[in-house]
């Protein structure tokens, strides 16, 4: 019937809402002969379990096969255990049912099967309160309300619960996982998280999702409270500066460090506004934000601006209330606040990946410089500066502007490629593609020699940097 010659097989069937058979598997033949006869009561029992549940609350059809040694099943039930608790000591075992109708059937396989009656009236029904979780599971609906209302203020497509349980709760079954030397359990705050989970995603009409949940949801069972952790809202973009004089993020005044004073007219900055706050303005009016952080794929320098295809840029707001945008309005009224200072494009959801992605990038970006010389140049000097330096590695020493905030050592970078527009003899427009991380500026005047070769010691003239745009970024999205 099974496969397998099996000895002394009881079935036993039970009717309820559910539909149930058991066969109680005692001894297997073995080389073909029955082991010696003991009484039932005596012998160390499995119970194979084919259950065939005609779940009516659910609408569906499932069958388990699974192994549970029905003396540890007696000694947990003996606990005064719930069904949930004592089904999630055997969650390992059959798939398809909830804890709870696992705890219910083992109860009953061992009622008919205990000859013993004062162990049998140990196991006879569920007690009133859970040795274990004291009556826990009988609080779930209360926790998904508490939930639920701590979720209402919230805009979100995906959650996931999490608990705080009682230290003596998680005592207990720590004992009872150490008295029974059972490997098959579920740990209490998993079922806790699943049930709660299920019921606010009824309620909800929300996704439970496991990986990155828009909002996670902590229930502390001890005080009825809930803490709720918000995932931040990641925007990406594309932004060009089209002027000149403005930092790419907020600088905090070197005096006050941000908290205000008479040297930055008590603003708590350096600089009145940044390509970061400009954006950030719009975004947080839209979401309803505590806070924000901007990350950008490199910067320029604040006397330079960003033209061409624009830097890729993300935008993090922390604890947004609001995460259902229109982003094409969003990117439309960015550009109108921004007054011609910064424009926007491509804005797009984003992650905490693509951060990183983007923070990590090492991508050649393209450079017009205008520069004026000491001494007149002829033409035909500046079109052998293209060969010299087309492909050519240099070598370049933290600048001298920058030394006070990073470490002075040696950097080496390529430079790509090199194009010259003569304007005069003493004028030139560089076109320069390089390498991620390539001072520009100190790769034309060559910062009193820490940066070899410069054009300025090839050229054996000073160099004066007019104007630096940054034209290109060829990262992926960026085209050519």
């Amino acid at each position: 019937m099974l496969g397998i010659s099996i000895y002394n097989l009881v079935l036993i069937s039970y009717n309820c809402q559910q539909s149930l058979s058991l066969i109680i598997a005692q001894k297997p033949i073995i080389n073909g002969h029955l082991p010696t006869e003991k009484p039932l009561h005596s012998r160390k029992p499995l119970i194979l379990a084919t259950f065939s549940l005609q779940l009516t609350n659910i609408g569906e059809s499932m069958e388990i096969s699974d192994l549970v040694d029905l003396d540890l099943a007696e000694k947990a039930a003996s606990k005064g255990l719930c069904y949930h608790c004592l089904g999630r000591q055997f969650a390992k075992h059959g798939h398809g049912m909830s804890n709870k109708e696992r705890g219910f059937y083992l109860r009953n396989a061992l009622i008919s099967h205990l000859a013993d009656e004062s162990a049998k009236q140990k196991v006879v029904r569920e007690p009133s309160e859970c040795w274990l979780c004291s009556g826990l599971f009988n609080e779930l609906p209360k926790f998904s309300e508490i939930v639920i209302k701590k979720l209402d203020p919230y805009q979100y497509d995906t959650f996931l619960i999490g608990s705080k349980i009682d230290a003596e709760i998680m005592d207990r079954e720590e004992r009872l996982w150490g008295e029974l030397g059972n490997q098959h359990y579920e740990p209490i705050k998993a079922e806790i998280n699943r049930e709660v989970g299920k019921l606010v995603e009824a309620k909800v009409k929300k996704t439970v999702n496991f990986e990155n949940p828009d909002i996670t949801a902590v229930i502390d069972t001890r005080f009825d409270s809930v803490e709720l952790q918000i995932t931040p809202l990641f925007l990406y973009g594309r932004y060009k500066k089209l002027i000149r004089g403005i930092p790419q993020t907020r600088w905090d005044c070197k005096d006050c460090w941000g908290k205000g004073c008479e040297k930055c007219n008590y603003t708590g900055k350096m600089y009145d506004t940044s390509i970061e706050e400009i954006i950030a303005k719009v975004v947080m009016d839209d979401t309803k934000g505590a806070d924000h952080s901007f990350h950008g794929m490199g910067r320029e320098d604040i006397d330079a601006r960003m033209l061409g295809n624009g830097r890729p840029f993300i935008l993090e707001i922390k604890i947004p209330i609001k995460r259902h945008l229109e982003l094409k309005k969003l990117e439309k009224r960015i550009n109108l606040h921004s007054e011609g200072m910064v424009e926007v494009s491509d804005i797009r959801k984003s992650s905490k990946e693509e951060v990183v992605a983007i923070k990590d990038a090492k991508v050649l970006k393209t450079y017009d410089v205008e520069v004026e010389f000491a001494e007149p140049i002829k033409h035909a000097k500046l079109k052998e500066v293209v060969r010299a330096f087309k492909d050519r590695t240099i070598e370049q020493k933290t600048p001298k502007r920058v030394l006070h905030r990073r470490a002075d050592k040696t950097r080496k970078r390529m430079v790509k490629d090199i194009d010259i527009e003569t304007v005069d003899d003493k004028k030139a427009k560089f076109t320069i593609t390089g390498e991620s991380g390539i001072y520009v500026k100190e790769l034309v005047h060559g910062d009193e020699g820490r940066t070899k070769p410069s054009i300025a010691e090839y050229l054996d003239v000073k160099c004066n940097i007019k104007t630096l745009d940054v034209m290109h970024i060829h990262d992926e999205d960026g085209g050519k």
